[in-house]
């Protein structure tokens, strides 16, 4: 669509800002169950326009409703009632949430019309390589699989939502602070489900900037001084994390994780659904978030084979939701960015080269490290290649399933293979922090294993009946690496070979070196 065209070309910041801004007019309705939505559309449009909303399923029926203007708000909280309290005494927090429930449910209950309901979740696995099977190409496989689990535009302003809620919460006490959210929720990269990353933010750089020059004298603020930022982080933390906890309407699980290396406070928001993790601004986090939307803008294929890689890891169990010894996502993102990188001719720019494209206003150094890159998205000159999606996820399995882990790490500000300055068995240099391997975690089974997948990968994709497969409605291309392969394709590996006289297969199999079972342990340096 058009729109979505115009969405995907603003800046980083822009879409920011402007979702920010969206959610600030924002109020969460839980609706009566006999919903008539006319009539509800109508007595709030008493209070002001109704910019847009929708519904969604969460313990019932419930409406986000984004005003046109900030005081159509007031003016409802002026009409809301506080909840009588006969068992429970409440805290008289007023937020942006409320409870509607009918005056005489029972000569309303006939007008209840149907209301269409935004899905917050993606369908099961299950259900996907059903539909994937109907699908005439790898590719067109890949593009469902995306719309099926890629952010919707509603799950995305309710994220929003739930960090202006938090912010409401922060505001008490520091009146310009703000709560972004960043990583999966806005790099373009997140699925339906996964967790609202959000930060508190204190820098409100350009009102100060403008201010500062003028008159005779230098004037600062009277603040607390602690020994440390660390410090600082913590007891802020700790402290609105008690507000939350006590005084906060849906905000359950409150859990304060202060001594980790970077100090959070977990939270389930019960009327959005979300976990969230909440911390104090981390400007280079913020950074990788705008790197990857800008990687996620410049061309479709890059987010397809995003999510097709992150969905093949997590059937086969290269990925888990719980931290260990497993490939992260975010290294799985970082491998395929390196993969684009390498393609001829290249389908995403390295990072070097953004920032050769930088202006004045891109350049940033946080904390030694320089992260400057374009912001425009315009000025980086769109891909000359057009190599199809079934030939990039064929290569992709192969490329890694063959890459000299042993010897080689990934650098994605050069988008070259350098040797390793380290001897982790997978070395992924930071992008910015450039003396850190941000999958310092994974240890060598879980390499061999991932090597051993996308070997396996590579050869179902290569010497697969397609026309057959259909025939026999049997799942097919992406839909046949999205079941777990079971102990019994070790030994079929070794049978696919007899009576295959090919050509084809013959240097397939030099390729994947499957006929030489010790080239697994050589590759990755057993």
């Amino acid at each position: 669509t058009d729109a979505e065209v115009n969405t995907r070309k603003k800046t980083f910041t822009e879409v920011q800002t402007e979702r920010l801004e969206q959610a600030e007019r924002t109020v969460l309705i839980k609706c009566p169950p006999k919903l008539n939505e006319k009539k509800l559309l109508q007595y709030l449009s008493s209070h002001g326009n109704i910019r847009s909303h929708f519904f969604f399923e969460n313990r019932g029926i419930n409406a986000l409703i984004e005003f046109s203007e900030k005081n159509s708000i007031a003016s409802l909280q002026d009409a809301v009632g506080i909840p009588s309290a006969a068992e429970h005494h409440v805290v008289p927090f007023k937020s942006r949430l409320f409870t509607f429930t009918l005056k005489n449910p029972v000569s309303q209950a006939a007008e209840e019309t149907l209301v269409h309901l935004s899905p917050q979740s993606h369908i099961p696995v299950k259900e996907l390589i059903q539909k994937l099977s109907h699908a005439d190409s790898i590719s067109n496989q890949m593009y469902i699989l995306l719309n099926e689990f890629q952010l919707t535009e509603e799950n995305i302003k309710l994220r929003f939502l739930a960090c202006s809620l938090v912010r409401d919460f922060a505001r008490a006490y520091f009146p310009d602070s703000m709560v972004k959210p960043f990583g999966s929720s806005v790099n373009t990269f997140g699925k339906l489900g996964c967790d609202v990353d959000m930060f508190l933010d204190f820098h409100d750089v350009r009102k100060h900037a403008t201010n500062v020059k003028k008159g005779p004298f230098e004037m600062e603020y009277q603040m607390k001084r602690l020994p440390s930022e660390r410090l600082a982080t913590q007891k802020i933390l700790s402290v609105v994390g008690d507000c939350l906890d006590n005084f906060g309407p849906g905000f359950v699980s409150v859990q304060k994780i202060l001594n980790a290396r970077c100090p959070l406070v977990k939270f389930s928001h019960q009327p959005t659904g979300f976990q969230c993790d909440l911390s104090v601004s981390n400007s280079i986090a913020i950074k990788s978030s705008e790197l990857l939307y800008i990687y996620g803008c410049l061309d479709p294929r890059v987010r397809a084979l995003v999510f097709t890689v992150r969905c093949w890891a997590r059937v086969h169990g290269l990925t888990n939701s719980v931290p260990g010894t497993w490939i992260t996502n975010f290294s799985l993102t970082m491998m395929v960015m390196f993969f684009l990188q390498k393609r001829s001719p290249p389908i995403i720019p390295t990072l070097d080269q953004l920032k050769e494209l930088a202006d004045e206003k891109d350049k940033h150094i946080i904390g030694g490290y320089d992260c400057s890159f374009v912001s425009d998205l315009s000025k980086i000159k769109p891909t000359k290649n057009t190599e199809t999606l079934d030939a990039l996820l064929s290569d992709f399995f192969e490329y890694f399933g063959n890459f000299d882990f042993r010897k080689n790490s990934i650098n994605l500000r050069k988008g070259k293979e350098v040797n390793k300055p380290e001897s982790s068995p997978l070395y992924i240099w930071n992008p910015f922090e450039q003396d850190l391997n941000i999958s310092k975690n994974v240890n060598q089974p879980q390499l061999e294993k991932f090597v051993a997948t996308a070997r396996e990968s590579a050869w179902i994709l290569q010497k697969e009946e397609k026309t057959q497969r259909m025939i026999n409605k049997e799942p097919w291309g992406l839909a046949a690496l999205l079941i777990p392969f079971g102990k019994s394709n070790r030994s079929k590996m070794k049978n696919r070979m007899k009576g295959m006289g090919s050509e084809t297969i013959r240097s397939l199999l030099d390729s994947l070196k499957l006929n030489n079972a010790n080239s697994l342990q050589k590759a990755v340096g057993k």
